[in-house]
């Protein structure tokens, strides 16, 4: 009996260092599915879209949650969520164009400007440490909450209006902080909430974590 009881526990403990990889799988897995729904399905797409946005937020919630919980919150594992964000968040953008493509083309502007501070946090933080960056901050998690607000009126609801405007400034105040993070941290690091973090870090002054943020 303890046998039985020792090796479920090690299966127990090997599906929960699992989920979240599978739960960061899915997410990049839905979106060349959110891509095809709007570009061969279009308007009878919609519903279906924003319900699979909002399944992929509650994996991106939940996989750092479950990996900082049984003890496997490692760069490998943050760096792949990372840009399984982005690819998560770029398809939903793909749709938005596919099924509003003139509400798009009047918004340009904005959309170009979160693009090139994107790239440039890329660039500077390849230039500075040889790899992207990946720092989970508080006010990108933020702005991530405002893409979803703003992509459930432009895809739900054919509107850009003020939740477009709101994502686009917070994207770039967003994207200021990780770029200061980038400059100020003396070596590589990910999970850092903001800019007065990494000041700290550069410091020597090292923060608790939390298991509900990063």
């Amino acid at each position: 009996m303890n046998n039985f009881k020792l090796f479920a526990m090690r299966v127990l403990i090997y599906l929960m260092k699992t989920i979240p990889y599978i739960l960061i799988a899915v997410r990049f897995i839905l979106a060349p599915v959110i891509i095809s729904l709007a570009y061969f399905r279009g308007e009878d797409s919609r519903f279906l879209i924003l319900s699979l946005m909002y399944f992929g937020l509650l994996t991106d919630i939940f996989d750092g949650i479950i990996a900082r919980k049984v003890g496997i919150s490692s760069e490998k594992l943050r760096r792949l969520d990372s840009q399984t964000d982005l690819i998560f968040w770029l398809s939903l953008g793909f749709a938005a164009h596919f099924l509003n493509p003139e509400l798009i083309k009047n918004e340009w502007q904005g959309i170009l400007l979160i693009f090139v501070m994107e790239a440039l946090c890329y660039i500077i933080s390849w230039i500075k440490f040889g790899k992207e960056t990946c720092t989970h901050a508080f006010l990108s998690k933020m702005w991530g909450l405002s893409l979803l607000v703003a992509f459930t009126s432009l895809i739900g609801f054919q509107q850009a209006g003020w939740a477009f405007y709101v994502t686009v400034i917070l994207g770039f105040v967003s994207h200021i902080d990780v770029i200061l993070i980038i400059l100020i941290l003396p070596k590589w690091q990910y999970d850092v909430p903001s800019c007065y973090h990494a000041w700290k870090i550069r410091n020597g002054k090292q923060r608790k974590k939390s298991i509900f943020f990063n």
